[in-house]
């Protein structure tokens, strides 16, 4: 398997992993929107190779910490793999190279929505334990964060999604 950033030649084939993975296509039409945005960080956005085929994706983009000051952080969604390669380390290793390209570029944390048995075997706890409020009502085990090198507790407030994650 390879793991390499994402090229625009691959965008098709990842709008299919992505809406196979989901069972619909709202997350492929939500990677759209962000790379069209100022949000989009090209060098993470990741995708998994088997012999020349995409069959994974990843996706980090900026969204908004507002607290004291308003401070740019990414967060993680979505990570997808192709049904029939699923459960075999693909969608670990995506997450894994992305929170290693995150932390070389000197980003300081990363939040995510997800499965709280999947994502804390990669350092995310619940945001709670940071101060840090999740921007919708969900369980407070759903929202999670990772804080990388660069991070510091000045890190608080509440998650603001910018308007190219509307309407998911």
């Amino acid at each position: 398997m390879k793991l390499r950033p994402e090229t625009e030649s691959d965008y098709a084939a990842i709008a299919t992993v992505v809406t196979q993975a989901f069972g619909q296509a709202n997350e492929a039409q939500l990677i759209d929107r962000i790379r069209s945005s100022d949000r989009y960080c090209p060098s993470l956005a990741l995708v998994a190779e088997q012999e020349g085929a995409i069959v994974g994706h990843i996706l980090f983009s900026y969204v908004d910490l507002v607290g004291e000051e308003s401070r740019s952080i990414l967060a993680l969604a979505p990570v997808a793999v192709q049904p029939a390669f699923q459960k075999q380390g693909i969608g670990s290793a995506l997450v894994q190279a992305g929170l290693t390209v995150a932390d070389s570029l000197g980003e300081a944390l990363i939040v995510v929505l997800g499965h709280p048995q999947f994502y804390p075997r990669f350092g995310f706890k619940p945001s709670v334990e940071y101060a840090i409020e999740s921007p919708f009502p969900v369980p407070d085990a759903a929202f999670m964060v990772k804080p990388l090198q660069h991070f510091h507790a000045a890190y608080r407030g509440r998650v603001v999604y910018p308007s190219a994650f509307n309407d998911v």
